[in-house]
């Protein structure tokens, strides 16, 4: 089975890949565009793609297709038509699970660093201008026992539950499109604009695609709280960014967080420019042992294909 990588992984990825499969690592730190995905899927078995690759409907179109999995690094599969995929007889995998909890700790990490204006402070020291020590200087907000919102009740959103609940006594409320039981303790409300009006921090953690494309907008962001600070964790479009930037620079929000942008890797210099957010380049899952044990699983998932089973982890 021939098998394209389409971005650098992990040696110890690229090591169990070489070892199952006829593989080609591409050597271009971008994603595939749209054309050079199209050719891909005329010309290789399988591929391990991920995040940036643009694996949109017409990719899919226009004849028969060599590949018969995209077995996908990374558990948002936003940058793959699924739908068009699997009408062209691909089957589309996953890695779920191995991100979870490092993305919860970049989520805790957000809120702690929004509202204590870690980002702000850090900036102030390495540009010399901190005078020392004063009462009333860098005031911030209080984390302990905030009431947290979180947006999609997924794993990374129950992590995410878990850690603030208890370890900073945050009673937590949860909007989730059907009925669902945790195994914390937590409250689901009925509606999103009622968890933009009663959490403190929300905190958006749900799958990237057309069906949450902009969920958090200006009636949204319109409903929290001035003292309210928004934290994403799940993909950049899934909030709009315009009606966010205004939100922050009109102060009708406390601030942000955030770890992932509606056109990656371009952040708008409206944003960049705002004190009151602090900015990560999409480190969620940026540990090395996350990331080997993401390939593991995408690489899993086309051994099992290629053995005739069922791949672990159907999108």
């Amino acid at each position: 089975m021939r098998l394209l990588v389409t971005r650098e992984l992990p040696p110890a990825n690229m090591a169990f890949a070489s070892e199952r499969f006829e593989t080609v690592f591409r050597q271009e730190d971008r994603g595939l565009t749209p054309e050079e995905a199209a050719a891909a899927l005329r010309e290789y078995d399988a591929i391990l793609p991920t995040l940036g690759d643009r694996f949109a409907g017409p990719a899919f179109q226009g004849g028969p297709l060599r590949c018969r999995i995209l077995a996908n690094f990374g558990v948002g599969v936003n940058h793959i038509d699924v739908a068009a995929a699997r009408a062209a007889g691909l089957l589309v995998t996953n890695t779920p699970g191995a991100v979870t909890d490092a993305t919860a700790d970049i989520a805790v990490m957000l809120i702690l660093m929004a509202c204590r204006r870690a980002g702000e402070g850090e900036r102030m020291l390495r540009r010399a201008e901190w005078t020392g020590w004063a009462p009333t200087q860098m005031l911030g907000t209080h984390v302990t026992g905030l009431t947290l919102g979180v947006v999609g009740m997924g794993r990374i959103g129950q992590a995410v539950a878990h850690r603030c609940h208890h370890g900073f006594g945050m009673p937590v409320i949860y909007y989730n499109r059907s009925p669902k039981a945790v195994d914390v303790l937590a409250r689901q409300v009925g509606s999103l604009r009622e968890l933009m009006r009663e959490a403190d921090v929300v905190v958006v953690a749900v799958p990237g695609g057309a069906e949450t494309l902009g969920l958090i907008g200006v009636a949204e962001l319109a409903a929290m709280k001035a003292t309210g600070f928004l934290v994403n964790v799940a993909r950049g479009d899934v909030v709009d960014e315009d009606a966010l930037v205004a939100a922050l620079e009109a102060g009708r929000i406390a601030g942000a967080g955030l770890d992932v942008y509606a056109r990656e890797p371009e952040v708008p210099a409206r944003l960049r420019a705002l004190e009151n957010v602090v900015l990560l380049p999409h480190l969620g899952t940026a540990t090395l042992g996350v990331r080997e044990a993401m390939g593991r699983m995408a690489v899993e998932n086309l051994v099992a294909f290629a053995e005739g089973r069922e791949p672990p982890n159907l999108v």
